[in-house]
């Protein structure tokens, strides 16, 4: 998830909207570069988007199906879990490849009329991200109510001992605090984008007209500004609750020094 989001960051924000507003590299404006980054983008959005319900679904899993998640909560799960929405990820973006005119890097004229596109548009809107809403906030209630249900009895049976702190329902309220901290964040920060797909077409996508301002305009670039700041708040939300991720950032960066230290002694 974090690594999807990173993708993000590099390709959306970095060689497309930075590029096309100040920067204008022209490598990034040949019809092949242009389309092939335009694919990677939305692919690394679906990417972070349903890494984002795969981890909500995890911790379902974990916390609400003791059965299963011997089963499911494996290394050849996870593999097979992440090839499979890298694969679906990508199926699904490619064939947005032709919607660039190949004479120049904007939307064809077919894309932008056409009754086809709208429909495949509305899938995608439905795909990504509304039906994830659907399937974060299902899941998160039925984990919320598990914690919520056992922690009662937990509470019953340590009645005698209501002065002690007890450590699993205290790992599984920072589990709720999570859960609805990513939850709330996908969802809030993607609002304006979904409303705005939902009720105009994306005319104005590649900056055609870099001076149109009208309210329409306005939210749409909102809701573009809102969606790209949701991947790096998730990373941060996660790497900052989690203990474990923070050890392996600090492992990380401590490897880094110790190889860059080493090669300037020897240098």
């Amino acid at each position: 998830m974090a690594a999807a989001d990173l993708m993000v960051l590099a390709l959306a924000v970095i060689l497309e909207q930075i590029n096309y507003i100040y920067l204008f590299a022209d490598f990034l404006l040949i019809t092949p570069v242009c389309t092939v980054a335009l694919v990677l983008r939305l692919a690394s959005t679906e990417f972070s988007v349903w890494f984002t319900v795969a981890f909500t679904f995890d911790r379902y899993v974990a916390i609400c199906c003791q059965n299963l998640q011997n089963r499911y909560s494996t290394e050849k799960t996870a593999s097979v879990v992440i090839v499979t929405v890298a694969a679906a990820g990508c199926a699904k973006c490619v064939p947005f490849y032709f919607t660039v005119d190949p004479r120049r890097c904007v939307s064809t004229a077919e894309y932008l009329t056409s009754a086809a596109w709208r429909a495949y548009e509305l899938f995608d809107s439905i795909t990504t991200p509304l039906l994830p809403f659907g399937l974060i906030l299902l899941f998160n209630a039925l984990t919320v109510r598990q914690i919520l249900a056992t922690n009662r009895v937990r509470q019953g049976l340590r009645s005698s001992r209501e002065n002690q702190k007890d450590s699993e329902v205290e790992s599984r309220r920072k589990s709720i605090i999570l859960l609805f901290a990513l939850s709330a964040n996908f969802i809030l920060l993607w609002l304006p984008y979904v409303v705005h797909s939902m009720n105009w077409q994306m005319v104005n996508y590649s900056y055609a007209d870099r001076y149109f301002s009208t309210p329409i305009y306005a939210l749409q670039q909102f809701g573009f500004i809102l969606q790209m700041l949701g991947t790096c708040t998730n990373t941060c939300i996660y790497g900052l609750t989690q203990r474990k991720f923070r050890e392996e950032l600090k492992n990380g960066m401590r490897y880094l020094f110790t190889l860059t230290w080493q090669f300037c002694i020897q240098a």
